[in-house]
């Protein structure tokens, strides 16, 4: 299995923390069902539907958040809320008021939460202990924050810290377009997006597109910045790269699908064999990018703990 985006962390390497003292630590956190009165519940399942909340391949961990919500629009409790309340001037003579209305909007939000249909969205972490990365499979920042939060409450002193470069993707990104040359082991593909930094924020994009140089330099001179550019790497992985230090739509080329052998296997050996293909690359291709944006960026001595502002 293979993430299909990337939001990035870093942590001590190597961390020494177990499996089974990660399992310990996200127990209390497991995930239970929404009940009849609840909007939501968020915790942690087995990545493999058994008992265990942490799936161990090669010394890497993976985790699995669920979020249930319950789909009850606005729009519907406002809907019978009101045709209640006219039921209610009619009984005692005058429209309620706006406590009254508060209290029977809560009584049918009650009564509603039970039947209404729920939604269950799975997000995927892995932890590499021995390279010192946090990945979370999530298409923005805000989206990994949910994961970010359960475990800074689980793990005591988790020693998580937010990934910054020396140099900007921003800059790298724009630089590495105006010079028509990419940094060593990575070649540019055909999407990419240029913005202005002014007022008008005008936005030029390419998609499946070929980069023509002049083209690419006159957007630049006139004051544009690459805020998205699609990359390759070693010919074996493409993504995205963000100005954010996001990374996107991960695709494991040809040359890494011949590298793995499906023949006689069954569904959870093509699982695990999968997840250590993905981990060995991205971790190899995550630290070769590192590299390309000058390195990682400390605050003082290295301590930009997101637990620290938790």
């Amino acid at each position: 299995m293979w993430f299909k985006n990337l939001q990035i962390y870093r942590l001590p390497a190597p961390w020494a923390i177990s499996a089974d003292q990660l399992e310990s630590n996200l127990a209390p956190q497991a995930f239970a069902a929404c009940s009849s009165l609840e909007m939501q519940s968020q915790g942690w399942v087995s990545p493999r539907g058994n008992e265990r909340l942490v799936h161990v391949v090669n010394r890497q961990f993976l985790l699995k958040l669920d979020t249930e919500k319950k789909l009850l629009p606005s729009t519907v409790i406002n809907q019978v809320t009101k045709a209640r309340a006219a039921e209610l001037e009619e009984q005692q003579g005058f429209a309620p008021g706006r406590k009254q209305t508060k209290e029977l909007k809560e009584q049918v939000t009650d009564e509603l939460l039970p039947r209404a249909f729920s939604i269950v969205r799975s997000t995927w972490t892995w932890i590499d202990p021995v390279n010192g990365w946090l990945i979370v499979d999530a298409g923005s920042p805000g989206k990994a924050e949910e994961v970010l939060k359960l475990l800074l409450k689980a793990i005591p002193k988790f020693p998580l810290e937010t990934l910054r470069t020396v140099r900007s993707p921003l800059s790298s990104m724009t630089d590495w377009l105006a010079s028509d040359e990419a940094p060593s082991g990575f070649t540019v593909d055909q999407d990419t997006e240029l913005r202005a930094s002014g007022d008008s924020k005008a936005t030029v994009r390419f998609v499946r597109h070929t980069l023509e140089p002049e083209d690419v330099q006159r957007h630049i001179e006139s004051g544009k910045q690459c805020t998205r550019l699609a990359l390759t790497w070693n010919d074996r992985v493409s993504f995205v790269l963000t100005e954010n230090l996001s990374v996107k739509k991960i695709t494991p080329l040809d040359v890494l699908k011949e590298d793995s052998d499906v023949t006689s296997k069954n569904d959870d050996e093509r699982f695990d064999g999968d997840f250590m293909l993905m981990t060995g690359e991205v971790s190899k291709m995550l630290a070769d990018l590192v590299e390309a944006l000058g390195g990682q960026l400390r605050e003082n001595d290295g301590t930009a703990a997101l637990a620290a502002a938790a």
